[in-house]
Parts: C-alpha cells; structure tokens; sequence
C-alpha cells in the first residue's frame, strides 16, 4: 500500500519547517532543506560535545594566564594542588583567579609550599 499523499506532504513540510531560516534554495526546496536539516542537526550534536572541552581550554588557559607572575607552570600546580588535597574544579579555579586574587594567592603560596616539601623527600 502506498502512502498517502496526505502522509508525503506532512513529512516534506516537517523538513521545510526546519529549514525556515535557512539561505537561498535550502529553505524552498525539498531535497536541499533535508540534506541541510540533517547536516545542522549532526553539526549540532557534535559541537554540544565539542562546548565542553572548549570551556575546559578557556579555563585552563585563563589558569596559565594567573600564574605568569608566579613562576609555576599549569602542570606543576594543579600537581600540587591535588598532593595538598584542595579539590578545585578548573572552572572553579579560573573563576576564583578572575574574581579572588587574593585567595587565589594564598592558592598559589599553597601549591609552592606543596612542591618544597616534595622537593625535599
């Protein structure tokens, strides 16, 4: 049994919804908006995974950035901070190196005493 043309025309209107907004023949005809559509939509999968590692680059960089001055590396302090058992997140530490310079200090002066007693054994 065919499909009704009831049931064709639900679906291609579906896609044409969905291709509202989209530039030139995507969004009028039928085999272009789908292929389209379906690009968007696996665009848009991969790239909510690929946020996340972003905001981890950013918050890592923004980290690099604070400790410039300080002469520890990114590497050496979140070493440090995980020996001394300060359980930061790294968004949480380039928010409080943003926002707390001060307790953002006191984290650094931490994470250098860490290093000196593991120097010393």
């Amino acid at each position: 049994m065919r499909n009704c043309p009831n049931t064709a025309r639900k679906r291609r209107k579906k896609f044409l919804k969905l291709a509202k907004s989209y530039f030139g023949s995507k969004h009028r005809l039928f085999k272009s908006a789908k292929e389209q559509v379906m690009n968007s939509l696996s665009y848009a999968y991969r790239d909510r995974k690929k946020k996340k590692t972003q905001f981890r680059q950013i918050w890592i960089t923004r980290i690099s950035a604070s400790l410039k001055d300080s002469d520890l590396n990114y590497a050496n302090y979140i070493n440090a901070l995980k020996k001394a058992n300060i359980n930061l997140n790294r968004k949480m530490l380039s928010e409080i190196a943003i926002n707390n310079p001060e307790l953002h200090t006191s984290l650094v002066n931490v994470a250098k005493e860490q290093l000196k007693i593991n120097a010393n054994k």
